[in-house]
């Protein structure tokens, strides 16, 4: 193993569904191979997703890597590497909000979707129905109003019965407050606090390490990412999956193969193909 010398290291952040992930959750060996080839020559090769912490941590052990932060929750929590905690991370920022308000903008607007909370210890309380590992290992069956009172890190709205176009341009005529939104791949609305994201989580992480803006790569490929590529774009590579939305592409630096092609692997040995650590 080689290690980067602190003026030549990297800070590697990578998305996990659609990225690191296939979306049928299969683990290629060739992401895997690149991953731990990029954390061997000494960079920070980290997590930034949507995901709550109990369904990311996995995907670490998957990966077989263990870096010192982890951006979580689409940036409201960014987890920190103790061997003290439980499962060896403990939350080194956490950031809530009231959810009451845009609970009930989107109820209004969406009558036939279902909703999540997710609190900072990362349980979730939802009213309707979730596909089964969607939400988090901690999560329990509430009436509507339950979800009131929380503060919360995400909230999750998830509406399969209305067709993608209608649930974007419904999300855009509700006029949410103090929140920030990113729609998924389909009928799927995370909502996070006001101005928080994975490039807020990941800047936090940069300073952190002591790592310039030059040297950071991102990776992803879902409307989430889009403030992660551009903010990494800035002065290093906000790299899109090969299957992004246009909109996810039209911000990154450039665009990778897709998730079925190891975009990801192929994203990291474009980057670090010869580069000396």
């Amino acid at each position: 193993m080689t290690s980067a010398p602190n003026e030549a290291r990297w800070l590697v952040a990578l998305d996990i569904d659609g990225t690191v992930l296939a979306e049928d959750g299969a683990l290629s060996p060739a992401v895997v191979s690149e991953v731990r080839r990029v954390r061997d020559l000494g960079h920070e090769v980290t997590l930034a997703t949507g995901r709550s912490v109990s369904m990311t941590l996995p995907v670490l052990d998957r990966l077989g890597i263990a870096p010192h932060y982890v951006v979580c929750a689409n940036g409201a929590i960014v987890l920190e590497r103790d061997s003290d905690a439980p499962m060896g991370y403990a939350r080194m920022l956490v950031e809530t909000f009231d959810p009451e308000q845009a609970l009930r903008t989107l109820r209004d607007g969406l009558e036939q979707a279902n909703f999540a909370v997710e609190d900072e210890t990362g349980l979730f309380r939802y009213h309707g129905h979730f596909p089964d590992g969607a939400l988090a290992t901690t999560s329990e069956q509430v009436e509507f109003e339950e979800l009131f009172g929380v503060r919360a890190t995400r909230v999750v709205v998830f509406a399969p019965d209305h067709a993608t176009d209608v649930f974007l341009e419904a999300i855009e005529t509700m006029g949410l407050h103090k929140v920030s939104y990113n729609v998924g791949w389909t009928s799927w609305l995370d909502i996070a606090p006001d101005g928080v994201n994975k490039a807020t989580g990941l800047e936090r992480v940069r300073e952190r390490l002591g790592i310039p803006r030059s040297r950071v790569l991102a990776v992803g490929d879902g409307r989430n990412d889009m403030d992660m590529l551009a903010w990494a774009g800035v002065e290093g590579h906000g790299v899109a999956m090969g299957q992004a939305p246009p909109e996810v592409i039209a911000v990154a630096s450039w665009r990778t193969g897709t998730d079925v092609e190891d975009g990801a692997a192929a994203a990291l040995a474009r980057v670090f193909q010869g580069r000396s650590a």
